[in-house]
């Protein structure tokens, strides 16, 4: 029997596809042929997106800490040219 589909995106796709229509998004902002409100209003939605993929690589730290070293995941060290965060 086929499985139903997910109806929740993993994180990795949900970073791409927020990661690629960030992108997309600052291309049409460049291009300097917006209104001021459209302008806004394409920064705002930018901004979610930033925040989209920062929790998702957030997440894929954190699932790469608990496979390193599940029994103590706080004595992991932060990748190379992140700044360590608080928990």
């Amino acid at each position: 029997m086929p499985r139903a589909p997910a109806t929740n995106a993993s994180p990795v796709v949900d970073f791409e596809t927020s990661l690629d229509q960030l992108e997309q998004l600052v291309e049409k902002m460049e291009h300097g042929e917006m209104t001021l409100e459209e302008s806004l209003a394409a920064y705002e939605r930018g901004v979610g997106l930033y925040r989209k993929c920062q929790t998702a690589l957030e997440q894929a730290e954190l699932r790469v800490r608990l496979l390193t070293d599940p029994e103590h995941p706080e004595n992991a060290e932060p990748f190379a040219g992140l700044p360590p965060q608080d928990v």
